[in-house]
């Protein structure tokens, strides 16, 4: 019990969650209000994916750009990936699902975007701080 325990740790993992929110949510938002505002494109099936897709790509390209103040590229990027790439899936499952859920299907309105963000940080905030604790490595530097 005592390795939940660690108060700095949970700061340190909010961080971390709230860069990777950043980034999961720039990728993730912009590609459904790209499909909602400049497509017909209705369907979950062909929406979700893509957004999931960019908004790791677009995490992980945040978090490499935080990390190369304190290493090279190849290693700022092997880092961002394998630090955060569980989290990251499970916060885009977490946002995507939320806004299916609010909205019965993936948009970006006033009365989803809160509850969404909130999902997205909550859902992975413990597998950061297992992680940090576990290994003490940050994947924001």
């Amino acid at each position: 019990m005592k390795f939940w325990l660690h108060k700095d740790k949970w700061i340190s993992s909010a961080y971390n969650t709230f860069v990777c929110l950043i980034g999961c949510t720039i990728g993730d938002f912009g590609t459904i209000l790209y499909f909602q505002y400049f497509t017909d494109i209705k369907s979950i099936f062909i929406i979700m994916p893509i957004a999931i897709v960019n908004g790791i790509l677009t995490s992980i390209t945040l978090e490499t750009l935080l990390l190369m103040k304190i290493m090279n590229f190849k290693e700022a990027f092997k880092t961002a990936v394998g630090m955060s790439l569980i989290s990251m899936i499970s916060m885009e499952l977490a946002m995507n699902i939320t806004d299916i859920m609010i909205e019965g299907s993936l948009v970006i309105s006033l009365t989803s975007i809160i509850p969404v963000l909130m999902v997205g940080f909550i859902v992975p905030w413990p597998y950061n701080y297992w992680r940090l604790v576990k290994f003490n490595k940050s994947c924001c530097g």
